[in-house]
């Protein structure tokens, strides 16, 4: 099996679009997710994928408390922003509206939807790390119709 192969059928499946968030020694990190996921009801936990070599990996598991942002379509140049390598980190969140949350996590306006979390396990999984948290806040914050990714492309969902 190749990677190729296994990008373009696990591509298959359509993904909601989010960008997670943390804190670090008073500097904003961000980085679009796809991997994203409800983990368990009791208690209430929810899990994403972080890349071990992006920067991001290891901010988060320094600070052990996170945000997702789920995007919505008119979002998409943020996501797309998010997901580039190398961008400065000072400002980077400038050019969208967003709060901190009650963690302390930027979490975007226009989300759709934003979960707020405290890391309670990371798992090792090949290039990437499973992290698992415990959700400390919830909130839908817009109406938008979702930003969704399928086949190495985004899509929008027109919603009634």
């Amino acid at each position: 099996m190749d990677p190729a192969t296994h990008r373009k059928v696990v591509g298959r499946f359509a993904t909601g679009v989010a960008i997670v968030t943390t804190r670090r020694d008073g500097v904003d990190h961000a980085m679009t997710i796809n991997s994203f996921t409800s983990v368990s009801l009791e208690p209430l936990l929810v899990l994403f994928c972080a890349e071990k070599v992006a920067r991001f990996h290891e901010a988060v598991l320094e600070t052990g408390v996170w945000g997702v942002s789920v995007l919505p379509a008119s979002m998409e140049d943020a996501s797309r922003f998010f997901a580039h390598r190398g961008r400065p980190l000072n400002g980077q969140l400038a050019r969208w509206p967003h709060h901190r949350g009650e963690t302390g996590v930027p979490l975007f306006d226009r989300a759709i939807a934003t979960v707020e979390c405290v890391t309670t396990a990371v798992h090792d999984a090949g290039d990437h790390s499973i992290v698992v948290g415990g959700v400390r806040a919830l909130s839908t914050p817009s109406e938008e119709a979702p930003l969704l990714y399928h086949e190495g492309r985004y899509h929008n969902l027109d919603l009634p």
